[in-house]
């Protein structure tokens, strides 16, 4: 399984961020997302976390309801594009700095999903973040690519 999350960070009037996320298991999305996100956050390293938060639970349910429909996952791949967010994803408060010391410790709840091996972190260069799509508006070639990708063959 690979979830595509991404935030675009301070977007709507009142500055909250903004959640979109992507299921696929190889062509098309399974299962697609974009949520307003319900609080703030002081930079875009925490409208990441907050955005992983919120997508959390149905990264872990759908990984269960998979296997007990009898398909072994056997790779959970969670693809971000901000490596300040991986880096406290997978280290948890070992990688927090001074901007990073105040983040609500909830948000290191996948943190913990890592270590037990139920999720992996990987890094997704911006360009091919297909969660974009849910997450502000795209125009031209990269709407083009990203639509062709969630809609599959």
């Amino acid at each position: 399984m690979k979830w595509m999350i991404d935030a675009s960070f301070a977007v709507h009037p009142d500055f909250k961020s903004h959640t979109g996320g992507t299921l696929s298991f190889g062509g098309g999305a399974a299962q697609v997302m974009s949520k307003k996100q319900k609080l703030n956050s002081r930079s875009s390293t925490e409208a990441e976390l907050i955005a992983v938060d919120n997508v959390v639970t149905m990264i872990l349910w759908t990984k269960l309801f998979m296997e007990w429909q009898g398909y072994p996952i056997e790779k959970n791949i969670l693809y971000q594009d901000n490596k300040s967010a991986i880096l406290l994803e997978e280290n948890g408060r070992k990688s927090a700095g001074k901007r990073s010391q105040a983040i609500n410790i909830r948000y290191f709840f996948i943190t913990d999903q890592v270590e037990k091996g139920n999720v992996k972190i990987e890094y997704c260069p911006t360009d091919d973040m297909i969660a974009d799509f849910m997450t502000k508006p795209l125009q031209g070639e990269k709407f083009c690519k990203f639509r062709d990708l969630i809609h599959g063959p």
